[in-house]
């Protein structure tokens, strides 16, 4: 059993935002994670797809052009996040095993892999509760096993699950949509489920401050075709049925938005709209980005991003400062007036100086660290370092335009510049050998100060490549 989110609050003496406006507004929050979403699969990015309602909080919001997660794939990322944490801090770094691919390619015996954060990590959700929110997850949670355990009030489908098991349609025989199956008609997709259930939170729970995890599994794989959204994407996309899935969102998206206006809330809301990692290369190509989830190469790190708060987020602004979802811990916390729990440490930045355009932003810089393998999906697709792995052991950051890889297999280093090369196709490291020893410093620098873990025993059952 967890510690009370309340003397969680109660007893901090931890970090107060200076200057709060917001303490006596209690702004709801409406956080939306979609999976494995692509940064260019996106309308207000690429039109072929159709995301009129995306598009839309677009318009009237906030678009974050530079937007990363803090890890390559859906399980470390959303620890991330929900932990406002990087990677070495809490040990999640993948789904399931960190032995990923076959032994006989695999180098360096990869660090072990936390499945779950642990139990006494202060969450997101349980600042927020502990601060007077009403929380609901719905959807994808794969943090752990029970969101109701991590500071939500409700659950709607939440468990350590990566995929939708029992598929996306009604009647669901496994997994936790089971006990939704005798609640709507057959061949109910479950997305409706959850747009279902927040109207119903939010409609009982309008009078108190809000935070809504919105997180449906969509898209990610099994890829099952929406047939309502199939026409458009036929002879369009590499596979319409992904298309038709991106579409779905959208239209989810849409309805929990409407919701928001019809009672009265949506000028008192803060939304935000992210994925948790990159698109799948090998289902919809990331370019101008190289390669796609699984890889720290910017197609499976980069996000698209969006905030919206009427009256405080200028409409249809944009910034170009690097940001990461691994901020929005601390953002959330400032915007409802809320201290930081004691002795907690945040290793993102509250974004509201961004958002509000107040200045006082200093550019950051962004880390990732995966000393575990990842294989491939496609040899033909995937566009990663070799054929054989989405990612090997190694760590990147990002500073300004530039973009240092290190892999600690064979020691190679990668340096791009991303204003001129953002698919990562010409290596600078050798033309530039005072700036990559400058990166490389501020990597090792970063990885001792998180004890980040960097395997160096060699396989016995490694055969080379």
């Amino acid at each position: 059993m967890k510690k009370s989110t309340s003397l969680i609050f109660f007893a901090v003496i931890g970090t107060i935002w200076p200057g709060i406006l917001y303490a006596n507004e209690r702004p709801n929050i409406l956080y939306i994670n979609a999976d494995d979403l692509g940064v260019m699969d996106v309308g207000y990015n690429n039109p072929l797809f159709l995301t009129p309602n995306i598009d839309r909080l677009a318009d009237e919001g906030m678009v974050f052009t530079e937007a990363y997660a803090p890890a390559a794939n859906c399980a470390p990322s959303r620890a991330c996040v929900h932990s406002g944490q990087w990677g070495p801090r809490h040990g999640v770094y993948t789904v399931g095993g960190s032995e990923r691919g076959k032994a006989t390619t695999r180098k360096l015996i990869p660090v072990k892999n936390t499945k779950s954060l642990p139990p006494e990590m202060i969450t997101m959700a349980e600042a927020l509760k502990a601060g007077g929110y009403r929380t609901i997850h719905a959807g994808k949670y794969h943090v752990s096993r029970d969101p109701l355990q991590d500071g939500f009030d409700v659950n709607i489908g939440g468990d350590h699950t990566g995929s939708p098991a029992g598929g996306y349609y009604s009647p669901w025989k496994r997994g936790s949509m089971q006990e939704w199956s005798d609640t709507v008609p057959p061949n109910t997709h479950r997305i409706d489920v959850y747009v279902r259930e927040v109207k119903k939170f939010i409609q009982e729970n309008k009078g108190e401050p809000l935070f809504i995890h919105f997180s449906p599994y969509l898209v990610h794989t099994p890829i099952t075709a929406v047939p309502e959204y199939l026409d458009h994407y036929q002879g369009k996309i590499n596979n319409p049925k992904y298309g038709s899935m991106v579409e779905k969102f959208d239209e989810a998206v849409g309805s929990v938005l409407a919701s928001l206006e019809e009672e009265g809330l949506a000028e008192n809301t803060l939304v935000v709209f992210c994925s948790d990692n990159g698109g799948i290369a090998d289902i919809q190509s990331q370019a101008p980005y190289r390669a796609g989830k699984g890889s720290y190469y910017e197609g499976g790190v980069r996000e698209p991003m969006i905030m919206r708060w009427p009256g405080k987020i200028k409409a249809g602004s944009t910034t170009d400062e690097i940001v990461n979802s691994i901020d929005f811990y601390p953002t959330f916390l400032e915007a409802a007036g809320l201290p930081i729990p004691e002795g907690k440490i945040l290793d993102g930045y509250s974004l509201m100086p961004l958002m509000l355009q107040t200045g006082g932003w200093d550019s950051k810089v962004q880390y990732w660290h995966f000393p575990i393998y990842l294989q491939a999906y496609s040899k033909e697709n995937d566009d990663g370092r070799d054929p054989l792995f989405r990612t090997r052991p190694g760590s990147t950051l990002r500073v300004g335009k530039w973009k240092l890889h290190e892999y600690f297999e064979d020691g190679g280093i990668e340096l791009y510049d991303l204003s001129a090369d953002p698919g990562e196709r010409n290596d600078l490291s050798k033309e530039f050998p005072e700036k990559t020893k400058e990166l490389h410093a501020m990597m090792l620098e970063w990885r001792d100060r998180t004890d980040a873990p960097v395997p160096t025993e060699l396989n016995p059952k490694y055969e080379g490549e």
